[in-house]
């Protein structure tokens, strides 16, 4: 059968499939340490599983959503994001709306689909998540890609992304916190940013922030729309229950943006996905948000001690130089080329693949190859192993790196 040029060129997802390879060696015996995932190992809140064992009992959980998401719910999240990100009430009396979706990926997706025409061109920051450049050339768009370093803790500048604007240039995507750099964007950074796109009216900003509720360093992530509110015209924020609730299986995602671009979004999902799951929607339409703070505490705490680790055996195995300090989300980007390691290979060119493929045959470590993330010679970790595991899987690495 003869398959479609479109999907000939999408590449599988690294990170499905390293996660998939990490589940199938364990379950065949073998001691595996799978820093690869991104995913809390951890049950969603207590309040939050109450709610759906509640919901079990009642019809409507388990029928059809209107293909947007039920209207309740969607009131309670533009609320909630009204709330939380102190911006004014009236800015979204009318023109604003959200659609619910089966994660933030389909969100983003959606998104894309909303916006793109073929050939227009789309500025990602790297590292990037896996899926954007994917997902922009199956809508038929261009991914212009924006380079960071470890020098700068994987932090874009500001003029480098004035550098690739064109007048194809129709939107930037904005992941902060980043996956996978495991660092938000400064307020200084966001208001450069928010300067930057008042040169540029026409463009329109995507905001990944679903990782928003997870930092673990002061000061918290801040966003360019709550320094110049005239760009919330022009915005679509990105979030879901996955990371906040551990919650990735359940499926459920929004944007929140302009009402005509949420109708055009809901186009989209009406004739391919319809609505998303309506137990998941039903549950959280009565789950009162005050309890994160409760539920992401200790979380937040692991996090940051599995932080801490790493840089102590980074420096223990003087591989501080590696090294930056990671802030939210949970992950770390390691800079292979400045290892002791990275001498043996004599070719120019990207060795992450072979790294990473070492680190699983060798050491039974999995880590993600950062060629996937647009950042060549690098891996991510992820920061949400228990503690002692943890410990023995930065050893090994370390180890490793400090071969030469």
């Amino acid at each position: 059968m003869l398959l479609s040029s479109r999907v000939k060129g999408i590449h599988d997802s690294i990170t499905m499939k390293l996660n998939e390879k990490a589940i199938l060696l364990t379950e065949e015996g073998k001691v595996i340490y799978n820093l690869s995932g991104g995913q809390l190992p951890i049950k969603p809140p207590s309040e939050f599983i109450d709610k759906i064992h509640h919901e079990l009992n009642f019809l409507k959980s388990y029928q059809y959503s209107p293909s947007a998401g039920f209207p309740a719910l969607r009131k309670k999240l533009l609320k909630h994001f009204i709330h939380s990100r102190k911006i004014p009430e009236e800015l979204f009396e009318i023109e604003w709306d959200v659609i619910l979706s089966n994660g933030s990926k389909h969100s983003l997706y959606n998104a894309l689909g909303a916006l793109i025409d073929p050939g227009d061109e789309v500025v990602l920051l790297a590292p990037y998540w896996v899926s954007y450049p994917e997902m922009i050339k199956f809508w038929g768009g261009i991914p212009t890609v924006v380079k960071s370093n470890v020098f700068d803790a994987f932090v874009p500048a500001i003029e480098d992304i004035r550098k690739v604007m064109t007048p194809r240039t129709k939107a930037i995507i904005v992941n902060s916190p980043n996956n996978p750099s495991g660092v938000h964007y400064s307020e200084s950074w966001m208001r450069e940013f928010a300067s930057l796109m008042r040169d540029y009216p026409d463009l329109v900003v995507i905001s990944d922030e679903v990782y928003s509720d997870i930092s673990y360093f002061d000061p918290k992530p801040t966003y360019f729309y709550q320094l110049d509110h005239s760009l919330m015209k022009r915005t679509i924020v990105v979030q879901a229950i996955s990371k906040t609730l551990a919650a990735t299986g359940l499926r459920l995602g929004w944007a929140i943006a302009p009402s005509h671009v949420v109708s055009a979004m809901g186009r989209i999902q009406g004739q391919t996905t319809s609505g998303p799951n309506s137990l998941a929607q039903r549950a959280l339409l009565d789950f009162d948000f005050h309890y994160l703070e409760g539920f992401l505490t200790p979380v937040k705490n692991h996090i940051r001690q599995n932080a801490a680790t790493l840089r102590e055996k980074f420096r223990e195995g003087n591989l501080g130089h590696c090294w930056y300090q990671s802030s939210s989300a949970f992950y770390f980007m390691i800079d292979f080329s400045r290892t002791p390691m990275f001498q043996r290979f004599e070719s120019d060119g990207d060795h992450s693949y072979t790294i990473t493929d070492e680190l699983l045959e060798n050491e039974g470590i999995t880590v993600v190859p950062g060629s996937d993330f647009g950042i060549p010679n690098t891996a991510r970790i992820a920061l949400v192993i228990e503690e002692v595991p943890f410990q023995e899987a930065i050893s090994k690495i370390v180890k490793y790196l400090n071969k030469v």
